[in-house]
């Protein structure tokens, strides 16, 4: 069965979690974890798991300027695929020579490898655009946020 990464301008609230506090990256990435809890998609330990393949492989998830993508392998604390953005209140730095500080993590959870390979192309795509990072961060609200994935994943209905 093929994965299909849900609509970006149809995550639930659950899944979009604003301006919150992280005194440093592996809070930062605890956030993520946390809105994937929410969502259903995973259990708290698959933070603990992201924050290992940061510490083991660096900070790689460090994407694009201001932008983290934290992720691990699947496994029994994955209950079903999963995407969520969080912004942070403030930037931290994961270490990124060039990428840092960061304002915006996405968490994704996958049952299968193939879907984490699949939902990080996609995502990767979506952020060419540089501006989108900024104003994701700056987003009053889940409607805002939804607005301006809508608008990167389909740049030409702009």
């Amino acid at each position: 069965m093929t994965y299909q990464m849900p609509p970006l301008d149809q995550l639930p609230d659950a899944a979009i979690a604003l301006h919150r506090g992280a005194p440093d990256w592996r809070a930062a990435v605890r956030r993520a974890a946390e809105a994937l809890t929410a969502s259903g998609a995973a259990d708290a330990s698959y933070g603990e798991r992201m924050i290992a393949m940061i510490e083991e492989y660096g900070p790689y998830i460090v994407i694009a300027p201001g932008l983290a993508m934290a992720h691990a392998r699947p496994g029994p604390d994955v209950h079903g695929p999963g995407l969520v953005i969080v912004t942070l209140d403030e930037p931290v730095s994961f270490g990124h020579a060039y990428n840092d500080p960061v304002s915006v993590v996405i968490g994704i959870a996958a049952t299968e490898a193939d879907q984490h390979v699949a939902s990080v192309a996609a995502l990767a795509n979506l952020f060419n655009d540089e501006s989108v990072i900024p104003a994701l961060a700056a987003a009053r609200d889940t409607d805002e946020v939804r607005r301006l994935l809508a608008a990167a994943s389909h740049p030409d209905l702009g």
